[in-house]
């Protein structure tokens, strides 16, 4: 007898993590993986964080017992960078998908866990113009055409210099609406150059080569292109819920 469901339904973040995983293949990127428990060293040290950083704090960060141990729940994917700089030779491009977790209350658009794509090039003269470009044809591809997309300067350790990017509101198109918050634009992920450090710490010779780096918040994302109002939606394992994509 045949069990397959007659109308099966896609979870919204699977569909949207396969189309964004399409689209960075499309634009040549190749696939990485890494583990979802990881060292204080490549979650945080590797990748330029000060020993005094707040984001080592409980508050933020799930550490496994016993303490002395240095091992986490990792609360980004790029954890993976410096790993897969020391086993390859530039130039790369790759995206890490995978699980991350923070240790922060939850409400409509924070949870304790949620998706993340990591993105990582390296070669000889990457600028941020290529990074903008990137960035803003993977948005049009995912969004529409009609996208537009703005940086503004922003602080991560492991890059320099660090921007956000807003993406123009799909709702409004900038004349202000309460999804934006009536200012036009919606901050959608944050990227910037390769900190010089993290290079040296990945054995490429910043002198030599440059890259840039960015974080999608896929379930962030989920949100935006379907009008998910509630981040805890998806992690309820109400059918109902799954059964509108």
């Amino acid at each position: 007898m045949d069990k397959t469901p007659k109308n099966p339904h896609i979870h919204p973040l699977t569909r949207i993590m396969n189309d964004i995983v399409g689209i960075f293949t499309e634009m040549g990127f190749t696939v990485e993986q890494g583990p979802e428990m990881e060292t204080e060293e490549t979650n945080f040290d590797f990748l330029n964080f000060p020993k005094d950083h707040p984001s080592r704090d409980m508050q933020d960060t799930f550490w496994i017992k016993p303490e002395d141990s240095k091992k986490l729940l990792r609360t980004q994917t790029s954890d993976m960078q410096v790993k897969y700089m020391r086993e390859n030779e530039p130039p790369f491009k790759i995206i890490i998908p995978g699980r991350v977790f923070r240790n922060e209350a939850t409400d409509a658009t924070h949870e304790a866990q949620f998706y993340q794509i990591e993105g990582l090039v390296v070669g000889e003269n990457v600028t941020l113009a290529n990074l903008k470009f990137t960035l803003e044809t993977f948005l049009k591809k995912l969004f529409g055409e009609d996208v537009k997309i703005k940086l503004r300067p922003g602080f991560f350790p492991f890059v320099e210099p660090g921007v956000e990017v807003d993406m123009i509101c799909g709702k409004c198109k900038g004349e202000g609406c309460p999804t934006c918050k009536y200012n036009g634009w919606i901050e959608i992920l944050g990227a910037g150059m390769v900190h010089p450090k993290v290079l040296s710490n990945g054995g490429i010779d910043p002198n030599k080569y440059s890259g840039f780096a960015f974080g999608v918040g896929v379930d962030r994302v989920a949100m935006l292109k379907y009008g998910i109002d509630d981040i805890r939606l998806m992690y309820s394992g109400d059918l109902r819920f799954v059964n509108q994509f």
